[in-house]
């Protein structure tokens, strides 16, 4: 039968409408040459807030902190300490190394963490609070010496109070309450109230990852991502409420986020798409998961495991759930995916919310080629060598004769100030360009 898609949307990768894309060059070009003026402007413009001072301060997080009863920051405090746990361990499990390849000749990497990092925290529709932990607390593991946090306002001009309160506790150094492109061009180019950042992370809407985009050079990203995305791997051992529920998760996010089944049975495919819509009423967001499943649903119905691991990479989306009977014995034929979620007990919210894997993940298909914010996304591998006077001696020899073959004089001069005078090399390989010795 091959493939049957009994619901299919047109999808394109990362495209941003150049209105877009001329609104945040704008915004960055008023923000580089006007600074902290230019953020009081456009946080008055586009949030409705008049706001002397950018970054928040102790007072403001103290209140934060008092707004929320002890139930609520218990719950955040949970999540930060499952993702500094999981990020500990991953750090944990990497590591430089130095060996000596050949005699005198010794090379290796080191693990540096980037001085000066920035997150960005969303605000929108649903304010995120796990979110600060996701993008503060690996960079704080890894030993970021100074992690910058910007959020949007409020009506009140204030952050939200459980978000701020969560930068605090990742570790954030700095927090100051501005939202959108005008944030990510405040930590790329550095204003009077903020200092320039190495590197800006985290997620936000159209406005932040074309910002984020345009900034890309100046700092660093971890990535470009749209709207959450979900796949999820079902058979008929699976119920279908549970699998309709689990894609209503996602989908309530935004209008435009993406939702899709591959199912093994048609029979089951059909269930899940009954139940979807029987449960869509039970929701507070049923009028954004509803529209969002009219315009980015869809569900392939394939014959074999091996077809719906196939189609699955090529999908190459954010969140992969595999609620199948016996879901580990496919994981070796799943490579391209931002997440996994093993089984019918791990929905996407566990890794989203509270497990301790990192949220902040690939879209659009850039699983294919990255993964999401995790220890590496906050250092540098950077490599060095020494070598001896011997060790010199064998390497010299086999750089200048490249450097004959490039035509790179200079080059091939330095190297050769390193072969000793009794080498073969001056009666096999020197060039009317060689500096012999005395």
């Amino acid at each position: 039968m091959g493939r049957q898609y009994l619901k299919q949307t047109d999808h394109d990768s990362i495209e941003i409408d150049q209105e877009v894309t001329e609104t945040v060059r704008d915004i960055l070009d008023e923000v580089r040459a006007r600074g902290d003026d230019a953020l009081r402007e456009f946080t008055r413009e586009f949030d409705g807030v008049e706001r002397e001072q950018l970054r928040v301060s102790d007072e403001e997080i103290q209140t934060a902190r008092e707004q929320l009863d002890a139930d609520k920051r218990e719950a955040i405090d949970n999540t930060i300490a499952n993702v500094r746990e999981f990020h500990e361990e991953q750090f944990a499990n990497l590591d430089g190394f130095e060996r000596e390849f050949d005699e005198g000749v010794s090379l290796g990497t080191r693990l540096v963490p980037i001085q000066r990092a920035g997150a960005y925290i969303p605000g929108g529709r649903h304010p995120l609070v796990a979110a600060p932990a996701m993008s503060i607390v690996p960079a704080k593991v890894v030993g970021v010496e100074t992690m910058v946090a910007c959020a949007p306002p409020q009506e009140d001009g204030s952050v939200q109070p459980a978000q701020l309160y969560a930068m605090d506790q990742a570790g954030a150094d700095e927090i100051y309450c501005i939202g959108g492109a005008q944030a990510i061009g405040a930590m790329a180019y550095g204003t009077d109230a903020i200092s320039a950042v190495d590197k800006v992370c985290g997620p936000g809407n159209v406005f932040t990852t074309e910002a984020k985009r345009q900034v890309f050079g100046r700092v660093g990203i971890d990535f470009l991502a749209g709207p959450t995305e979900v796949l999820i791997v079902a058979d008929a051992s699976s119920d279908p409420a549970l699998v309709a529920t689990d894609l209503l998760a996602q989908a309530e996010h935004d209008p435009n986020s993406r939702p899709v089944l591959i199912d093994l049975d048609e029979d089951h495919a059909r269930a899940v798409v009954e139940e979807f819509h029987d449960q869509l009423p039970e929701f507070r967001t049923e009028e954004v998961a509803r529209e969002c499943w009219e315009e980015n649903g869809e569900v392939v119905v394939v014959d074999s495991r091996e077809e719906a691991c196939e189609l699955a990479n090529e999908y190459a989306m954010e969140h992969l759930q595999v609620m199948v009977e016996n879901p580990r014995d496919v994981l070796d034929d799943l490579h391209n995916y931002g997440s996994l979620f093993i089984g019918e007990h791990a929905p996407v919210v566990f890794g989203d919310k509270a497990v301790g894997t990192n949220h902040s993940l690939p879209t659009l298909e850039v699983a294919r080629y990255s993964g999401g914010i995790n220890v590496t996304t906050y250092l540098k591998i950077l490599t060095h060598q020494e070598t001896t006077a011997e060790g010199a001696a064998r390497v010299a020899p086999w750089a200048a004769r490249i450097c004959q073959l490039e035509g790179t004089h200079a080059h091939q001069v330095s190297a050769e100030e390193r072969i000793p005078a009794d080498h073969p090399y001056w009666t096999e390989y020197a060039d009317e360009g060689s500096r012999r010795p005395e």
